[in-house]
């Protein structure tokens, strides 16, 4: 009876403290907002170097597909990992779906051994990474309009066509897909750690425009001189970094400062 009511009662405290630590802890060092993008596909190129029959290697390989008359390349997809292959008849070979860089390039010399086995003779060459697409969640909700008007040099946001913001970062050169629940996009980079310093560059600019933050009180007429020299100072700076103590210059990229709106 003792040990049906413990059951029911649910987890003790000294079980839901050793399942914390059992937990993988974030190194602040690498990830200062505490925060790790998850990496959810990477596509990779390889060079077979000849040419190859499509049709043969459709009739030979497993799970392949071929249909010329709707796309150019045999489709192959093996479970270990689970990725997917476009062959050419160039030679050229796309692989996609793989969730780490390690996995790209296991899955690549997979696919590249089916084909061999179809009596091709191929050197596997040239593999590349060429995009890496990685997602996170802030944790709070955005004010895009905000963003987008602050940093419009490097945002394009129409809420009537797509529901979130695009911002094209400049260093590292990283697309961010931006959207009001705090769910963050980040694709285009050519390796894992362009996706982390991209996040860790848009982080501290996010938290400025967090929704819900309590307003700047309403100036009042004996600071109309301070209200003329902010305006004064937006006007000077125009979209560069206004260099003061407040600004986000550490970002590696233009950032206005808060001061300039």
């Amino acid at each position: 009876m003792d040990t049906s009511l413990a059951a029911a009662a649910g987890p003790s405290v000294q079980e839901v403290a050793a399942t914390q630590s059992s937990e993988p802890s974030v190194d602040l060092t690498i990830h200062p907002s505490g925060i790790v993008p998850v990496l959810q596909n990477i596509v990779a190129t390889v060079n077979l170097t000849c040419k190859l029959d499509l049709k043969h290697i459709a009739l030979r390989a497993r799970n392949a597909e071929y249909n010329p008359k709707r796309f150019a390349a045999v489709i192959i997809r093996i479970r270990d990992p689970k990725t997917t292959a476009l062959v050419f008849a160039s030679g050229k070979m796309v692989v996609t779906g793989a969730k780490s860089e390690q996995a790209s390039l296991l899955a690549a010399k997979k696919f590249a051994k089916i084909i061999q086995s179809c009596e091709n003779s191929i050197s596997f060459t040239e593999f590349k990474l060429q995009n890496i697409v990685g997602s996170c969640d802030v944790k709070f909700p955005i004010r895009l309009e905000g963003l987008a008007f602050a940093h419009e040099k490097f945002c394009s946001y129409e809420p009537e066509l797509f529901p979130g913001l695009i911002y094209r970062m400049l260093v590292p050169k990283v697309v961010l897909l931006i959207f009001v629940s705090g769910k963050v996009v980040l694709t285009g980079a050519k390796e894992k750690q362009q996706i982390y310093d991209a996040f860790e560059n848009i982080y501290a600019v996010l938290k400025m425009f967090k929704k819900g933050d309590v307003p700047a009180p309403a100036m009042t007429a004996p600071n109309s001189a301070a209200l003329v020299s902010q305006q004064g100072h937006r006007l000077a700076h125009g979209l560069t970094a206004c260099g003061s103590n407040h600004c986000c210059a550490g970002l590696h990229m233009f950032v206005l400062c808060m001061r300039c709106f």
